[in-house]
């Protein structure tokens, strides 16, 4: 089966993405017309680029007719109406998905695999993190991600429980526990990162290891190791509840944000922590140290 694309091209992207549902696109979606960053949105918000293409997906036979008419018709005034169409095969996009995914070393020993390459990791003492396809959430290719993941493995777990705040995936809370962490505390203010999380913890045998948590429930208590890979706003607000999550001597890590931000986050917790080294990785820092 085919798909008709439709692609809309305007600064007031929001107004067609109800009318595209509303004339039965199977999917809609938003992409950055001109190469411009976004940070991921505090709750709530919902932020476009300056210059944004809205993509909608329609059966091959649909009658694109209407649609047309009607954004005509819905289009801000002074705004012109830009549109591309195009068909799209259908493919298998799993094994799409998995072309552009890479097997990426971490450290000497440690991997982040998706499960069907598996077999590229050939060392019999190698530590694998398995992930599947259609995660909705990290995956260890973003520079932040990475910078957490390459901490981690450098960094003395065994024994410990660790609190990944803003889990996302997981990702960070799950390698720790392969890496020697005895539990994992994973916090995040969306639900469907729980359960992504539960889902990866299953795939890599450490499920009854693992507790998740929604923001709102969770209550703070020491923790033997610290990582939050967020933004570096939240981080700021947060640096007083994270400092009390966090038990004397615990190493932790701070990422989700751009080399220029390092020091205005690090003021916040110089009350609480010491620091070593940042790690940089593509124009993203990790912050990291101990709890005095």
């Amino acid at each position: 089966m085919a798909w008709l694309q439709l692609r809309v091209f305007t600064r007031t992207p929001d107004f067609a993405e109800e009318l595209l549902s509303a004339h039965e696109a199977a999917a809609v979606s938003f992409i950055d017309a001109a190469d411009s960053p976004i940070l991921e949105p505090l709750p709530g918000e919902t932020p476009f680029w300056p210059d944004t293409i809205t993509q909608a997906y329609f059966k091959e036979d649909h009658d694109l007719a209407p649609v047309l008419a009607a954004l005509r018709e819905a289009l801000p005034e002074r705004e012109a109406l830009r549109t591309e169409t195009l068909l799209i095969e259908d493919r298998d996009w799993v094994r799409v998905w998995l072309e552009h995914w890479p097997v990426q070393r971490i450290a000497e020993k440690f991997w982040v695999v998706p499960r069907a390459k598996r077999h590229e990791v050939t060392e019999a003492d190698a530590t694998v993190l398995l992930l599947d396809p259609g995660l909705a959430f990290g995956t260890g290719t973003h520079p932040s991600t990475y910078l957490c993941l390459e901490w981690l493995a450098q960094t003395d777990l065994k024994g410990r429980t660790v609190l990944d705040f803003g889990c996302g995936s997981g990702i960070l809370a799950i390698a720790a526990l392969l890496l020697g962490a005895e539990r994992a505390v994973c916090v995040d203010i969306d639900p469907q990162a729980l359960t992504a999380t539960r889902d990866n913890a299953a795939v890599n045998g450490v499920a009854e290891r693992v507790t998740t948590l929604l923001a709102e429930d969770f209550q703070a208590a020491p923790h033997g190791v610290l990582v939050a890979n967020i933004l570096a706003n939240p981080l700021i607000q947060l640096a007083p509840l994270l400092a009390s999550c966090a038990e004397p001597g615990a190493p932790f890590a701070l990422a989700g944000l751009l080399e220029r931000q390092a020091e205005e986050v690090r003021a916040a917790y110089a009350p609480w922590f010491s620091f070593e080294p940042d790690g940089q990785r593509e124009g993203w820092n990790r912050i990291n140290g101990r709890r005095q």
